[in-house]
């Protein structure tokens, strides 16, 4: 396969400030590198690392919020797989963040959780189960 994963995900924030704290204080990311806009010299984007090869690229300057629905075409929601979906879930709540959606044993066998960032889009924490066709997958391809 010539694709190697995912390198990261895009998100047009209108706080850069709030977005930070969340992602790195909250969420446990680390602030990676800033680039400014070669053009202009302003600030432009914010990368923070989210583990293995990825990040998340904050852009400054989101006006115009969408809101989430079941009808809408393209993006739905982000997913991070975490290793203890317990200890995020009162990570969380313990930054006095709210859950979106309660941990819960999911259909697919793995366990999840739910939180919105700052500009309300819609995160999901996994914690994949041995047992999850994600996980069968996985092994499988070995």
């Amino acid at each position: 396969m010539i694709v190697k994963g995912l390198a990261h995900t895009a998100l047009n924030v209108s706080d850069m400030e709030k977005s930070i704290r969340f992602y790195c204080d909250v969420l446990g990311f680390e602030k990676a590198f800033e680039m400014e806009n070669p053009e202009t010299k302003e600030p432009w984007i914010v990368y923070l690392y989210a583990g293995g090869g990825q990040f998340i690229e904050l852009f400054y300057g989101g006006v115009n919020y969408t809101e989430y629905s079941n009808d809408n075409i393209g993006f739905s929601h982000l997913c991070f797989e975490v290793s203890d979906i317990q200890a995020i879930a009162d990570q969380i709540t313990g930054a006095g963040c709210e859950l979106d959606r309660p941990v819960k044993f999911g259909i697919d066998s793995n366990w999840q959780c739910w939180v919105r960032d700052p500009d309300r889009n819609r995160i999901e924490l996994m914690q994949v189960g041995e047992e999850s066709p994600q996980a069968r997958f996985l092994k499988e391809r070995k």
